[in-house]
C-alpha cells in the first residue's frame, strides 16, 4: 500500500475516534499515537514559453472551434485557471477594459485575476467573430466558452483539446489543463515574483500550497547551472 493510501486510511480512522470522543461513545482515542508517514509531494511537470507557444501554434484557426480554442489555452496559460474555472467561466465575470476577470475557485471563493493582453485579444476575437454564431441553450447564455451544441463545455472536453494538441507539437511530457496552471506559476516565480501575488492569483488558501514553486525554481537555478557553471560540468 502506498504511502498515501496509508495516509488517507489513518486520517480516516483518526476522525473516526474524533467522533466517537465528541459522542461520548469512546472515553480514550486509541489513535493518538499513531502517526502517518511523510508525504513526499511530487513536482509536476512544466512546459517551458517556448513548448506552450508550439501548443499555441498547433491550433487551427481556420476553424471556429480553434479561434475557441487558443481563447480558452490563453486564457488558462495568462491566468493560472483550473480547469473547472475555466469552463465555468461567465461572460459577466470579464472586465477586459480594466485587464481582470472574476474567477470563482473552490469553494465558492472570488477572486479579481489580471489577464494579459495575448487572452484579452483572443477573448475579444472569440466573443465578436466566433461567438455570436452559436445560439446559447437556455441556461448557457452567461457561458463564455460554448461547445457547438450552445452549452458549456466539460472538464473532459479541455483534456481532449489539449491533448491533440501536444501530440501535434510533437512534444512528450505528460501535460494536462492544469500543466498550465503550473507553468503559469513556475515562470512567475521563475521571474521573480512575490510568492504573496502569486498565492493571490492561484487562489491558495495557503501559502504552503503556493510553496511547491519555489522548489521547482530550485530545480531550475541547478539546471542552470549543470549546464553553465564550469565545476558544474
Amino acid at each position: 500500500m502506498t504511502a498515501t493510501s496509508q495516509a488517507r486510511i489513518i486520517s480516516g480512522i483518526k476522525a473516526f475516534y474524533k467522533y466517537c470522543l465528541m459522542e461520548q461513545v469512546v472515553t480514550k482515542d486509541p489513535t493518538t499515537l499513531l502517526e502517518a508517514p511523510k508525504l513526499k509531494r511530487a513536482l509536476p511537470d512544466v512546459l517551458s514559453y517556448a513548448e506552450i507557444e508550439r501548443i499555441l501554434a498547433a491550433i487551427d484557426l481556420s476553424k471556429p472551434e480553434g479561434g475557441r480554442n487558443k481563447a480558452i489555452l490563453e486564457t488558462m496559460y495568462s491566468c493560472g485557471l483550473r480547469v473547472s474555472e475555466v469552463v465555468n467561466l461567465r461572460l459577466s465575470q470579464l472586465y477586459l477594459d480594466e485587464g481582470f476577470i472574476r474567477v470563482i475557485g473552490k469553494g465558492d471563493k472570488e477572486r479579481l485575476v489580471p489577464v494579459g493582453a495575448s487572452a484579452v485579444k483572443f477573448i475579444g476575437i472569440y466573443i465578436h467573430d466566433i461567438r455570436v454564431h452559436t445560439s446559447p441553450r437556455p441556461g448557457s447564455e452567461d457561458i463564455l466558452f460554448l461547445n457547438n451544441r450552445g452549452t458549456q463545455l466539460s472538464r473532459v472536453m479541455i483534456f481532449l483539446i489539449i491533448k491533440e494538441l501536444v501530440q501535434k507539437a510533437k512534444i512528450k511530457k505528460t501535460v494536462s489543463p492544469h500543466t498550465f496552471r503550473h507553468s503559469f506559476a513556475t515562470h512567475l516565480v521563475e521571474g521573480g515574483a512575490d510568492l504573496r501575488a502569486v498565492q493571490e492569483m492561484l487562489g491558495h488558501e495557503s501559502i504552503t500550497t503556493t510553496e511547491i514553486y519555489t522548489h521547482l525554481d530550485r530545480e531550475f537555478l541547478r539546471k542552470t547551472l549543470e549546464k553553465f557553471h564550469p565545476a558544474f560540468k
